[in-house]
């Protein structure tokens, strides 16, 4: 390892210690769920939106907003319902009949941490009203455009596409989101350690804020640094490509994929393996990050025929059959 990449890797050894206080103090309140609160740190990290799906009584939303708690920075919770409106979101113009003039009054939208609870509960023209913020960090109200503060996250919750009253979400939308998860049932030993401390009549005390914004946006810079293996980038692409030409990389997959991955695919898959890097502590990213944080990356990007459905063929197996076939550098 040369001399710079060392350097880097000593300064990610140091700069990561947050997120040890982060994972504490948000298991004062979340009882296991490791894959979810690592996910969420990973989207923090890499600048890039976060969609949960499970079941309603996961703690999905509870996750989220202890996150924001244990983060020194502003958060809202947006509840999406059928009868939602954009100006809900990002805000309106009123008019001020006494000056005969007009002042804008800034939604929800405008805070750090932003939580989209249920967004699948909400007709498309209102999902649709994130896409400018979640992609530009801005937003339009009137004919003025104004910037959202930094760092801007959005983490949303779904139920199931097959619960009643859901909309599916935009693909346009489902794009921007950096990860989807899909979170599972908690262990019979996590499911006794929650009875043992939420079983009352009491709301858990609130998470102590352990990070400011500063360091987030100090270690974001210090992600950008960490060092990536041309072998590993070509490792990237080899698994994107392997979306769109599965024959290319002897993969019989071709009539399970309707659409394989954009290159957005390919940017979030090289932030989030680096991000993945930095939360273990290390300056450099391994194929190893690629396999651990690919399948949130691109299940929500590989859409699938009718045929693979019909055979119960959903895109986390051929993302799975992916990783298998394309080498390993």
């Amino acid at each position: 390892m040369d001399t710079g990449i060392a350097a880097i890797n000593e300064h990610v050894k140091e700069a990561s210690a947050f997120a040890y206080r982060l994972r504490e103090q948000i298991g004062t309140v979340i009882v296991g769920q490791r894959y979810l609160v690592d996910r969420l740190l990973v989207g923090l990290l890499a600048n890039g939106h976060v969609l949960l799906e499970g079941v309603p009584g996961l703690a999905k939303t509870l996750a989220v907003k202890t996150l924001a708690q244990a983060i020194d920075a502003s958060f809202r919770r947006l509840q999406f319902t059928p009868d939602l409106l954009p100006a809900d979101l990002v805000g309106t113009m009123i008019y001020n009949p006494r000056e005969g003039s007009f002042t804008t009054k800034r939604g929800p939208v405008f805070a750090h941490v932003i939580l989209a609870d249920e967004i699948n509960r909400a007709p498309a023209k209102v999902q649709s009203a994130l896409l400018e913020a979640m992609q530009e960090h801005q937003v339009t109200i009137g004919d003025e455009t104004h910037l959202l503060p930094e760092p801007f996250l959005v983490l949303a919750t779904q139920n199931p596409i097959e619960q009643e009253g859901t909309y599916p979400l935009p693909e346009a939308q489902v794009d921007r989101f950096m990860l989807k998860l899909k979170i599972g049932y908690p262990t019979r030993e996590e499911e006794r350690q929650i009875l043992d401390r939420m079983a009352t009549t009491h709301a858990p005390a609130p998470a102590t804020p352990v990070v400011g914004t500063q360091e987030i946006l100090a270690a974001r810079a210090l992600v950008d640094q960490i060092y990536l293996d041309d072998k590993i980038k070509e490792y990237i692409i080899d698994l994107v490509f392997a979306t769109r030409d599965p024959a290319a990389y002897k993969l019989d997959l071709k009539p399970l994929i309707e659409y394989g991955a954009s290159p957005r695919a390919t940017l979030y898959l090289t932030l989030a393996a680096k991000a993945h890097a930095f939360l273990q502590g290390r300056g450099y990213v391994t194929p190893q990050d690629v396999k651990s944080i690919g399948p949130d990356v691109l299940r929500h990007r590989v859409i699938v025929t009718y045929e693979a459905e019909a055979e119960e063929i959903d895109s986390d197996e051929v993302v799975r059959r992916i990783f298998d076939g394309v080498p390993v550098p």
